[in-house]
């Protein structure tokens, strides 16, 4: 062997140095020498104090070999010291680690690829030893350093290239494990050491084919993958980082991640995001889930001004992480992540409308495309906040509701939260359907014991808004959510599609009796639904879906929520939408004014073979065969096909096609029903908003307000209550907002005395006014006032095809009406 020295000379060296000589033969290719290796083995065992000085010894002989390039020498070098390190567990061998991890520093430094895999072998096997007592004062910086440049590596040649790039994977799980067990020793998880280990994991994984054979809970590799896959052991290495972290090391844990596929452009396309973020909400503790969470909106806020398919990727990661950690434990996230995500929501249709500003008069495909992008976007958004709200439980998910609910912009209300200053009419309309849509995806799947849990006052009154009425796809959503909550036993899908059910026994409704809570919020809100309803039925822009939807809306009420009092008022409903297509006072299109017909035909026939009437049965189903016959566009089967013969009016046809309210109320009278306010016609209540709003559909709708303050005489108030008109009293009466106060005085009273009087009071007082207010009222509309007046005085009336002479202007007598 070179270097040996003389026998004389041999003999005065120190017996561990010769012993240590002695493992080395003449011939690096014979190896170690086992019996020499068995003598340094017990004598550092039996002498454990100079184990220090056999690693000392041993380091210096290999860092000779190592710069003489002995590879075969460095061999038997380190698997002497392997050999050693197994053999020996006393605390005399701190010392002894010290030379190890040198040696092992040595061969990593060095640029042959043979040692650096030697090296990080002789690592993993000190990893593995548990250790008696901790060294706080070892660090593993340099170790670190080294192995992640090695995951690095760019080796031409590819096999070389994979041996390195799995010896650093390897070497870092090393140092995981040595480190990472240890809470006084937690340097591994300094933000400088997990920003080399993180990217470097993922760099390999990246390498991956098929990312999404591994999705789902850690898996266990075999040993044949693991060596020869750099990506399979990158992910398993990975998994047990994260497996190891604490809540306080999580951070440290995972903004690498983002760091890293911001760098590499890993947002769009996101399937690698996505599969990482599977594997840290897999493979962390459940508790922990919602940090990540936490960390994501954050960095989803910190990529705010992006483009939007990179927000898109990093919101679709939420989604994934929130699927995941719904089924866990998500902390204290939960309002946060709605906020965070109606921000992004409203950011987006912000952003959405600022392009189509700025692209006004041009034609513009790069901007057509980030529309498009941005609905992406939403989507997202839209998909996260559903997932994640059918995901909690009962009670956080109606104060998720009413929550986003509070977002919804209201005409005329500065209650939401959400700001829509900068955004216009579109975008505020944009925001409402995409809120609105949110919400639908949370109230899927509810079920509340009482109507009242789901759909408190706070939430239905702006739910039902007429702002949420500017067009047909809001009314839909509205329509739809309402059916959500509403229906508690399922039965939505068997009444899907307008049609006449022959018999709805055949459908199996499932339903319970109404409860006491469910009929009384039937009388405080009932009207507000009915409301809904009605003026829903008469917007123009109406297509199939929204007649489909009110109809199972009028249905689901029946089914859930109908007594013998709703029974009445949804039968009063309905005919009062038939007097809405035979008068036509808002000039609707046939096409609309024969499917409303149609709608209360099939509704009407389902409510009758509902309550089981036999008159009311018979009486429907004579209407529906004549109609049958004579006008089977007032049916839904024909109407809503796509080539149905429309009339040209509605005026020629017989009383035997439509409804009759002095039927129905007798044939429901001889089975025990009350039918006297069947004689009162249905007028839907007016709120301040439908005064404030802009719609045609409301400030045209001429809605009478009886005045039934307490004292009132209602015939001697038409005959005595005078006005005179003058040029005065006229500039008055078209200056509302001098009268505002005076008019919400008024209403506000109408309404307490509404709300508070006893029905039948109140049912007593209409019923006096109803024959008188319906002939005034239908001459009222007929006169036309034909100017300038006369010189005597007078003004000339048009009444049909006769003339009359007034009164003189100014004795001219109105009854006291209240007309909005």
């Amino acid at each position: 062997m070179p270097g040996r020295l003389c026998c004389c000379c041999a003999a005065l060296r120190p017996r561990y140095k010769r012993l240590v000589d002695n493992i080395f033969p003449e011939d690096p290719k014979d190896g170690l020498v086992k019996a020499d290796m068995e003598k340094l083995t017990f004598y550092a065992v039996s002498a454990p104090e100079k184990l220090d000085r056999i690693g000392s010894y041993l380091a210096d002989r290999l860092s000779r070999d190592v710069v003489r390039h002995r590879s075969g020498y460095v061999l038997i070098a380190m698997e002497a010291l392997d050999q050693l390190l197994m053999a020996c567990h006393s605390q005399s061998i701190k010392p002894f680690v010290e030379s190890f991890l040198h040696m092992v520093a040595k061969l990593l430094e060095s640029g042959e690829p043979k040692l650096q895999v030697l090296g990080t072998n002789s690592f993993v096997k000190f990893a593995n030893i548990e250790e008696d007592t901790p060294s706080y004062h070892r660090r593993y910086d340099f170790f670190v350093s080294r192995f992640s440049a090695m995951c690095h590596s760019c080796h031409s040649d590819p096999e070389i290239r994979r041996e390195i790039r799995i010896a650093g994977i390897r070497g870092i799980q090393g140092v995981v494990r040595k480190t990472v067990n240890d809470e006084l020793r937690a340097t591994i998880w300094e933000p400088q050491h997990m920003d080399k280990i993180v990217p470097s994991l993922l760099f390999n994984m990246q390498k991956t084919e098929d990312v999404d054979s591994r999705i789902g809970p850690p898996s266990s590799p075999s040993e044949g993958d693991k060596e020869e896959n750099p990506a399979v052991l990158a992910e398993n290495c990975f998994r047990e980082l994260l497996g190891r972290a604490t809540y306080g090391n999580m951070s440290n844990a995972v903004r690498p991640v983002f760091a890293h596929l911001d760098n590499h452009n890993l947002w769009d396309p996101n399937e690698f995001a996505v599969h990482c973020f599977k594997i840290i909400m897999y493979s962390i503790q459940a508790q922990y889930s919602h940090h990540v969470i936490q960390e994501t909106l954050g960095h989803l806020d910190a990529r705010k001004k992006d483009s939007p398919r990179v927000r898109a990727g990093i919101i679709q990661v939420l989604l994934e992480a929130v699927a995941i950690a719904a089924k866990g434990s998500i902390g204290p996230t939960v309002l946060e992540v709605f906020n965070t995500l109606l921000k992004h929501l409203r950011l987006s249709v912000e952003f959405e409308a600022g392009e189509r500003r700025g692209s006004v008069g041009s034609v513009n495909i790069s901007t057509s495309t980030k529309d498009n992008d941005e609905k992406i976007v939403q989507n997202a958004i839209i998909q996260t906040i559903g997932f994640f709200g059918s995901n909690l439980p009962d009670y956080q998910r109606s104060e998720i509701m009413m929550f986003i609910m509070g977002k919804v912009p209201v005409f005329g209300t500065t209650t939401h939260t959400l700001d829509t200053s900068q955004l216009g009419d579109l975008g505020t309309r944009r925001i409402q359907i995409m809120l609105l849509r949110s919400l639908l995806m949370v109230t899927s799947g509810y079920k509340a014991k009482t109507i009242v849990t789901a759909l408190p006052a706070p939430f239905l009154d702006p739910l039902l808004s007429p702002s949420l009425m500017e067009d047909y796809e809001l009314r839909q959503l509205v329509l739809e959510i309402l059916h959500n909550l509403i229906d508690r036993h399922d039965n939505r899908a068997k009444l899907r599609g307008i049609r006449i059910i022959p018999d709805v026994g055949d459908l199996k409704i499932k339903r319970e009796k109404i409860s006491r809570q469910d009929a009384s919020f039937m009388k405080k809100n009932g009207q507000l639904l009915y409301r809904h309803i009605y003026l829903g039925c008469k917007e123009e822009d109406n297509v199939q879906k929204n007649f489909e939807l009110l109809y199972t809306s009028l249905a689901l009420i029946t089914i859930e929520l109908a007594n013998e009092e709703v029974v009445i008022d949804l039968i009063r409903v309905a005919i009062a939408l038939q007097d809405i297509a035979i008068i036509n006072e808002d000039n609707l299109p046939m096409f609309h004014r024969c499917a409303v017909m149609a709608l209360v035909g099939a509704y009407l026939n389902f409510l009758s073979q509902m309550i089981a009437v036999p008159a009311f049965c018979q009486h429907v189903s004579k209407v529906i065969e004549t109609r049958t016959m004579e006008a089977p566009y007032f049916l839904p089967e024909h109407i809503f096909r796509d080539k149905c013969m429309l009339p040209k009016s509605l005026e020629k046809h017989e009383k035997n096609l439509y409804f009759l309210t002095n039927k129905i109320a007798e044939s429901l009278g001889g089975s025990g029903y009350s039918v006297e306010r069947l004689t009162v016609p249905y007028v839907p209540q007016v709120t301040d908003e439908d005064r404030l709003s802009r719609r045609k559909s409301i400030v045209d709708t001429v809605s009478i307000q009886v005045d039934i303050l307490p004292g009132n005489n209602p015939v001697a108030d038409v005959v005595t209550a005078t006005e005179e008109i003058t040029f005065e009293a006229l500039k008055k009466a078209i200056d509302t907002n001098g009268m505002e106060e005076q008019e919400k005085e008024k209403r506000r009273l109408v309404i307490e005395k509404f709300q508070k009087a006893p029905f039948e009071e109140i049912a007593a007082q209409c019923e006096s006014k109803a024959n008188f207010l319906h002939d005034r009222l239908a001459q009222i509309l007929e006169l036309t006032i034909r100017p300038p007046p006369s010189p005597s005085g007078t003004l000339t009336f048009t009444s049909g095809n006769t003339q009359y002479q007034s009164v003189p202007v100014y004795e001219m007598k109105f009854p006291d009406l209240c007309v909005y």
